[in-house]
């Protein structure tokens, strides 16, 4: 005997095929393709921590002169205003990689002579793409000062 085939053969097939797109989607398509990352571990306690960090900018938004940045093959230079009084304050930066924490990079420096330091380049610590460079630092008083810079870096 031969069945013919009716709407509700269609209806069945066209619901069939439609869930087996939807699983294809599920479990196929996303697997391996998500790359987020977090910010920071620690994204509660720097919440709580974000206060200081916009009095810290704020500070820095009041200063006559800013520290300023300079990129070279060598790497990137910070230089700081020449009248600034580097005694007793602490230097910190932050080269925050938009799209790979692995290449974050996060130390503490001293000033040279020129009141500036350097970011090298050298031994591949920076790779070619988008960071944020954020400059903090504490002076004697215990004021904090903070300043961000986004910049891409390209060897040249």
């Amino acid at each position: 005997m031969k069945s013919k085939f009716t709407w509700g053969h269609g209806m069945v097939l066209a619901l069939a095929g439609f869930i087996v797109f939807i699983l294809g989607m599920i479990f196929f398509y996303t697997r391996g393709y998500q790359t987020s990352e977090m910010v920071s571990e620690n994204y509660y306690e720097d919440e709580l921590n974000y206060q200081n960090v916009i009095n810290a900018k704020k500070a820095a938004e009041n200063l006559e002169q800013k520290p300023s940045y300079s990129q070279s093959a060598e790497g990137i230079k910070i230089a700081f205003p020449k009248q600034f009084d580097n005694s007793n304050s602490k230097f910190k930066f932050y080269l925050f990689r938009t799209d790979d924490s692995n290449l974050d990079i996060q130390k503490e420096v001293v000033l040279d002579q020129d009141n500036a330091f350097f970011i090298p380049a050298r031994a591949g610590i920076l790779k070619e793409g988008s960071y944020t460079l954020k400059v903090s630092w504490k002076e004697n008083k215990g004021t904090e000062y903070q300043i961000d810079y986004n910049l891409i870096w390209t060897p040249h």
